[in-house]
């Protein structure tokens, strides 16, 4: 096959054109999003029970649920989290089952228990991982509450009728409400009580079909339609009435306020009241297309918003990957530079060209793969393809010397070309199969830190596989149209480093080499030293080890946790402390920043929100950060963290304040661990000691666990005989 393609005029060149076509289509094909996507496998229940404790959610809904989902198949494990008011299960599949069988049978399950508590709300069973989010939209300008809530509510249906953007989420506020509030003078007065009061409303605010009408030529359907939506409506509502015509409306006796459930459920961003709009994607949809369809849509919306409305664009999970596809393409462009130009010095400009075309052909026939297997662009895929740039020019560097060689031996260039390439053939191959059994092991992981990894070795495979082709079957047929128009001449350059190549060979390395042999037992104490030396690295801690890589970011998180049942107020005087200190690491840190610039863009804060204390309330709050680009700014994201926790110091009376990066791909934690018992109090101790213990290591940040106390209550029971 080698002299086929070598002595063939056109089917090299087929070849190598089919790659490239096939990757130019393939190219706009591949979605392009942060990590790679893992097949789903959990399943949540989520059961409220209104004003329940997490001891009451404990007995009446967990122990339920893990009892029903017991007689399901192909679980791998069940969580469970009671918090107050609210009951959350996570139920997890076996890796490689059906995940829709398997959701389904979950469904059934819960739904086939009769005996939650009656006041509790219908379970709620959704798939968890079928989507990811891409941004925020940070809405501001609107004061009062319910206008801002409208407003945002309108813009997401306007997001959703643009085009391209695929699911938007409101968040940042609780359910709407009309609240009532009685005047207890104005009940007495008039003999009421609250139970009258809601009856009225009940009857009244109604919207209900009434029958219909049959007419002589057409049917006229009846319906009641008083149902009171404003506070003007409710006012209006009358509560009683006289025979001689007098009437009591609602207004008369009671305030009426168009208002949220809950206070604490609200967002500021940059110091205003603002409306959150978070932007997610399907596995169908390209994370850039959609970050390019929401700014096109906010760019023509800015135009024709009211005064004093912003719309900022915030939390861009987006901008890492366009940063890395950036890097790969500027990272390849480098190497295909750096390629032509090392291989100029050695065989010429013509001949270079071929050799460093191996590299764009290569990567576009792998892209063509990539696409029909159904790969992304991502940050584990742009890794393997940075990855195998060298191993794949190797194959042909090695290729193009053999083939100089036999024709400076004297072989015709059809010949130079196809016994060069038959001559390396075994130790190439011999080196694609050694990469193969190195890196093809990762293919073999389980568990999502498996499905995350192994697309690193497969991409990498495929490059060399498309690269073997090249190199075999394209390449022998350019090298030789080379040689047969350049003759085996070498140019002036190109025989002065020769001719330094040769001096470094037999002034350095060949006297090096031969006392090296002399010095055999030296050399191979040598050899065993570097090898303890690096066993010694690693043991020692000074190679460190993460579970996942770390990527530096531009957001920014500070979770923080009060004790249950604090107020508001108190919360918000915490927030402050913690923005104020961020405001100061802004401006030490501004000045070495390029042209001075803030590094410190945009801060949102979050309350009765954060992911690692597993409750809501007033006692929660996150804030988070926008900060420049990591290619602009000058710092690292862990310098800016630890700067603002040493700004802050200690706070009296908050449990902890976790300053972190949000959650990217499947790392987790870096170490936790789990205590299982039937004594919450043992448990409570045997945490807290561990935690003291961990606490005395240098680096150890963020130590905390998911078992505090709740809110303070009251218990009151009735004296024997006053029932």
């Amino acid at each position: 096959m080698i002299r086929y393609f070598a002595s063939h005029t056109t089917a090299g060149n087929l070849l190598m054109i089919a790659f490239i076509v096939a990757g130019l289509f393939a190219w706009p094909m591949l979605q392009r999003e942060t990590f790679p996507r893992i097949e789903p496998r959990r399943v949540e229940v989520r059961v409220a029970y209104p004003g329940a404790r997490p001891e009451d959610i404990e007995e009446a809904i967990c122990q339920r649920i893990e009892d029903a989902v017991d007689g399901v198949t192909n679980v791998f494990e069940i969580s469970c989290d009671a918090t107050e008011g609210l009951g959350r299960a996570v139920i997890e599949m076996r890796e490689g089952e059906n995940f829709d069988r398997f959701t389904a049978d979950v469904k059934t399950e819960i739904e086939a228990v009769d005996d939650f508590p009656e006041e509790s709300e219908t379970p709620t069973i959704r798939q968890l991982g079928r989507t990811d989010f891409v941004a925020s939209i940070a809405v501001t300008g609107p004061t009062k509450k319910p206008d801002l809530k409208a407003y945002a509510e309108a813009l997401k249906e306007k997001l959703l009728r643009w085009g391209g953007i695929p699911k938007v989420d409101v968040i940042g506020f609780s359910d709407h409400q009309i609240r009532v509030e009685l005047r207890d003078a104005a009940l007495r007065q008039f003999g009421l009580s609250v139970a009258d009061i809601a009856g009225a409303i009940e009857r009244q605010s109604l919207d209900l079909p009434a029958g219909s009408l049959l007419a002589t030529n057409r049917q006229i359907l009846v319906r009641y339609a008083d149902e009171r939506k404003t506070v003007d409506a409710f006012r209006d509502l009358v509560v009683v009435s006289a025979a001689s015509g007098g009437q009591i409306r609602l207004g008369d006796i009671a305030t009426i306020t168009d208002r949220f459930e809950l206070d604490e459920e609200k967002i500021t961003f940059n110091g205003k009241p603002a409306a959150i709009l978070d932007v997610t994607k399907t596995e169908n949809e390209d994370t850039l297309d959609v970050i390019d369809a929401v700014n096109a849509f906010l760019e023509r919306e800015r135009k024709i918003v009211p005064p004093g409305v912003s719309l900022v664009v915030t939390n861009d999970a987006s901008s890492i990957v366009r940063d890395r596809l950036a890097l790969l393409v500027s990272n390849g462009g480098q190497g295909l530079l750096l390629v032509f130009v090392t291989l100029w010095l050695f065989f010429g400009a013509r001949y270079s060209f071929w050799v460093a075309m191996g590299l764009p052909v290569s990567f576009l026939g792998a892209i063509a793969v990539m696409s029909m297997v159904g790969y992304s662009i991502n940050m584990l895929t742009m890794a393997g393809l940075l990855i195998v740039i060298g191993l794949l020019m190797d194959d042909a560097i090695v290729i193009a010397e053999n083939v100089a060689t036999q024709r400076g031996q004297g072989k015709s260039p059809e010949d130079a070309a196809v016994d060069g390439a038959r001559q390396v053939l075994p130790s190439v191959f011999a080196s694609f199969a050694t990469t193969t059994c190195i890196f093809g092991s990762l293919a073999f992981l389980e568990g999502d830190i498996g499905a995350v990894l192994r697309v690193v070795p497969v991409v990498m495979l495929l490059v060399l596989i498309v690269s073997l082709v090249e190199a075999f079957w394209i390449l022998p047929n350019h090298l030789m149209h080379v040689l047969a128009h350049d003759g085996a001449e070498q140019g002036r350059i190109q025989s002065k480093v020769d001719d330094a190549i040769g001096w470094i060979r037999d002034r350095v390395v060949a006297p090096l080499a031969t006392l090296a042999v002399e010095w055999r037992y030296l050399t191979l104490g040598c050899a065993v030293g570097l090898l303890l030396l690096t066993v010694a690295i690693v043991a020692g801690g000074f190679l460190k080890f993460a579970a996942f890589p770390e990527l530096d970011g531009n957001v920014l998180e500070a979770r923080i946790l009060l004790a249950q049942g604090t107020p508001l107020a108190k919360t918000e005087k915490v927030v402050a402390r913690v923005g104020a200190a961020l405001g100061r690491v802004n401006e030490r840190m501004a000045k070495d920043q390029p042209g001075g610039q803030d590094l410190v863009r945009n801060v949102a804060v979050a309350y009765n929100e954060n992911v690692d204390a597993y409750e809501s309330g007033s006692h929660v709050a996150t804030v988070t950060v926008d900060i420049l680009d990591s290619e602009t700014r000058t710092v690292r994201i862990d310098d800016v963290i630890a700067a603002w926790r040493t700004e802050i110091g200690e706070i009296a009376d908050v449990i902890f304040i976790k300053f972190t990066e949000p959650a990217a791909g499947p790392g987790g934690l870096a170490i936790e661990i789990r205590f299982d018992g039937l004594d919450f109090r043992g448990l409570k101790r045997a945490s807290l000691d561990l935690q003291n213990w961990l606490n005395r290591y240098v680096g150890v940040i963020n130590v905390t666990d998911d078992l505090r106390a709740g809110k303070p209550e009251v218990r009151v029971r009735l004296k024997d005989g006053a029932s």
